[in-house]
C-alpha cells in the first residue's frame, strides 16, 4: 500500500521516526520526507542511513508554511511531532499548546489543503483523564483531529488517530535511565513500586500505526492491546537481566503530574469500541450539537463498564518482562556487554 508512494514524517529524528525508516526504507516506498527541527539529529539520520528516497525538511509544525512547504505531492503523514517530556510540559504549558495542540491544526490544515490521502495523528495513554499539561495538550489534540474530520467527508483526505503506553526505550523511557543507574553503580531512582506502565515497543507502535492507517475512517482512534507491568517488576527484571540482581532502589515518591496507572480507554469509549482482537478501534463521537437529548437520552451502561487501564489488562511477569526487553537491541547489547552505556 506503499509503493510508489511519498510519505512525511513530523518528527521525524525521534525514536518512531527512525522505527518507520528500518521498517519501510528498503521496501517499494518511492520517498521518506523527515520534518523536524532539529538539523543535527537530520545530520546524524543522513548519514546513518545514506539513502535517496530520504528527504530532509527543516521546520516546525508551529509555522504553516514551513510544514505547508514540506506537503507538496505528499500521500500519506505519520505525525509524530510533538513536546512529550511531563515535567517540561508542566514547566511550559504553553509550549505544549503550541506544538500539540496548533501544530496539529497546521498539519492537518495544510494535508487537506494538499489532497493528502492520509494522516495518521500519534497520541498517548496520557491524554485519557489527562491530569497534567502534556496529557491535557494531547487530548486536545485528539479532539482537534476529530472536529476536522467531521467536515472533509468530501475532500478525500483521511484522518485518524493512535493511541498508545509507554514505548519501550524510546527517548525519556525509564528504561534506559535503570540501565545507566546500574551500569554507574548508582541507586535505581523509583518513583512507586505498584505503578503499572503499559509495555510496548517501537515495533508494536509502528505496527499499530500501519493497522490505523490501513483499516481507519475519518475521526478514528486505534488502541493496540497491550499488557502492563508494575515498577517493582520491571527494575528487577532489567536487573537480573544485567545479573545485579539486588542492585539498590531508591524510592523518590511519585512526581507531579504522574499517575498510579495510565488509561487507554475511558469507559465512554469502551461502550463504544470496536474489538478488532489485537486492537480497539475508537469511532468518532459524532454527535450534533442539540443538546437538549442528552437530557432525555443518557447511556445508563457507561456506570457498569470499567475502562481499559494499565491495572486492569493483562499483568506481566519477571520472566515475561525479560522476554519483552529483550525484544530491545539497546537490552541485548548491554546484556552481552558490548555497550557499557546507553544512548537513549
Amino acid at each position: 500500500m506503499f509503493n510508489s508512494k511519498k510519505l512525511l514524517i513530523t518528527g521525524g529524528t525521534g525514536s518512531f521516526g527512525n522505527a518507520v525508516l528500518n521498517r519501510f526504507l528498503e521496501t517499494d516506498i518511492a520517498e521518506i520526507r523527515i520534518f523536524s527541527r532539529d538539523e543535527k539529529k537530520q545530520d546524524d539520520m543522513r548519514k546513518k542511513y545514506k539513502n535517496d528516497k530520504l528527504k530532509f525538511y527543516i521546520g516546525d509544525v508551529r509555522d504553516y508554511q514551513s510544514i505547508s512547504n514540506a506537503m507538496r505531492d505528499v500521500d500519506y503523514i505519520f505525525h509524530a511531532a510533538a513536546l512529550k517530556q511531563v515535567p517540561s510540559c508542566e514547566f511550559y504549558p504553553l509550549e505544549a499548546v503550541k506544538t500539540n495542540i496548533l501544530g496539529t491544526e497546521n498539519v492537518i490544515e495544510s494535508a487537506i489543503n494538499h489532497n493528502v490521502k492520509r494522516i495518521i495523528c500519534l497520541s498517548t495513554d496520557k491524554a485519557v483523564y489527562p491530569i497534567n499539561s502534556m496529557g491535557i495538550s494531547k487530548a486536545m489534540m485528539e479532539k482537534i483531529m476529530v472536529a476536522k474530520s467531521r467536515n472533509i467527508s468530501s475532500s478525500g483526505t483521511v484522518v485518524c488517530g493512535t493511541r498508545y503506553g509507554n514505548v519501550m526505550a524510546s527517548r525519556g523511557s525509564v528504561i534506559p535511565l535503570f540501565v545507566n543507574q546500574i551500569l554507574q553503580n548508582e541507586p535505581i531512582n523509583v518513583t512507586d513500586l505498584e505503578m503499572t506502565r503499559f509495555m510496548m515497543t517501537l515495533e508494536d507502535a509502528v505496527d499499530l500505526v500501519i493497522h490505523a492507517f490501513s483499516q481507519g475512517s475519518n475521526g478514528d482512534i486505534f488502541v493496540q492491546k497491550a499488557p502492563a507491568a508494575t515498577i517493582a517488576v520491571l527494575v528487577e527484571a532489567i536487573a537480573e537481566l544485567m545479573n545485579k540482581p539486588k542492585h539498590q532502589i531508591n524510592i523518590i515518591g511519585t512526581r507531579h503530574g504522574e499517575k498510579l496507572f495510565e488509561t487507554l480507554l475511558t469507559r465512554e469509549e469502551m461502550l463504544h469500541a470496536e474489538d478488532q482482537g489485537n486492537y480497539y478501534r475508537i469511532p468518532a463521537d459524532n454527535r450534533d450539537l442539540n443538546y437538549d437529548k442528552f437530557f432525555e437520552n443518557g447511556e445508563k451502561q457507561i456506570t457498569e463498564i470499567a475502562d481499559y487501564n494499565s491495572h486492569n489488562t493483562t499483568r506481566l511477569s519477571i520472566d515475561d518482562t525479560k522476554k519483552l526487553l529483550l525484544k530491545l537491541k539497546f537490552m541485548r547489547e548491554i546484556v552481552s556487554g558490548n555497550i557499557v552505556q546507553s544512548e537513549y
